[in-house]
């Protein structure tokens, strides 16, 4: 059977990730877990990892019970970092697909950018092995009874699709948290400019007072917002109810742009 990598950057412990082990087993894959010691949200595609001297990213054998019968490795590290190791041959067998997630709460627009669960399978298109990064669109507080089977019972058909398409090609789906009989059809979707998720930044300056300099400071706000996307777009679809599958154009470049490749008068 093929061989599915399943990571996140929710971390080891989260419930998501073990849901997808369980839906990649269900789908016909062989699958080895290797996810993050602690929560990387946001890492993108970091390769940082945490070293216990200076060099080695420590990692360990977990026996998870919700992973019976799974090899599960706890990292480290950052998920690229991940599956950049996997590439380098930390398994004696390289995967056939990079899985990722399911992340609690939607990765849309622009600001995938900044996803550690798409930085995974950006990380692996690197290595030629085509990804998913799927994440659950709750909103921003982790619901009670998240509906992990409605994006698992997704995964046949988008892996059968995926497989049709060239090798190193990475997909980022968004799926809402309903029942899956209550779910409408998969849409293609454009990334919307922004994303659905906006983060605030206020400066605080630093301030003197009777004891000293009182250091400044940024703090973040964090909302959600669907009233600008067009439509089309991973955040319009989402907020009318569609999951949405969006294939991302790993790094490259855009030659001839800059004029430095032509004579100057």
């Amino acid at each position: 059977m093929p061989l599915a990598l399943i990571t996140n950057d929710d971390g080891i412990g989260s419930p998501g990730l073990y849901a997808l082990a369980g839906g990649a087993r269900e789908a016909g894959y062989d699958v080895v877990v290797a996810a993050p010691a602690a929560d990387a949200s946001g890492a993108g595609a970091s390769v940082r990892s945490v070293t216990d001297d200076g060099h080695t990213a420590v990692f360990t054998h977990d026996d998870i019970p919700e992973l019976a019968g799974i090899e599960a490795w706890s990292v480290a590290a950052d998920p690229a970092y991940i599956v950049h190791a996997t590439g380098q041959g930390w398994f004696t067998r390289a995967p056939d697909v990079v899985l990722s997630g399911i992340n609690i709460g939607a990765n849309t627009g622009a600001q995938i950018l900044h996803s550690g669960t798409v930085g995974a399978v950006l990380a692996g298109a690197l290595h030629g092995w085509s990804g998913i990064a799927l994440s659950l669109a709750c909103g921003l507080a982790t619901p009670e009874a998240p509906h992990w089977e409605t994006v698992t019972g997704l995964l046949p058909e988008l892996l059968d699709r995926l497989r049709s398409r060239p090798a190193g090609t990475p997909w980022t789906v968004n799926v809402p948290d309903v029942p899956a009989a209550e779910l409408p059809p998969i849409r293609e979707a454009a990334l919307c400019a922004t994303g659905a998720v906006r983060v605030r930044v206020v400066h605080r300056a630093p301030e003197r007072g009777p004891d000293g300099v009182r250091p400044g400071g940024l703090r973040s706000f964090v909302s959600e917002d669907h009233s600008e996307a067009l439509p089309g777009t991973d955040v319009a679809l989402l907020a009318a109810g569609h999951p949405t599958v969006t294939e991302l154009v790993p790094l490259g470049s855009r030659p001839g742009a800059t004029g430095y490749g032509r004579a100057w008068s």
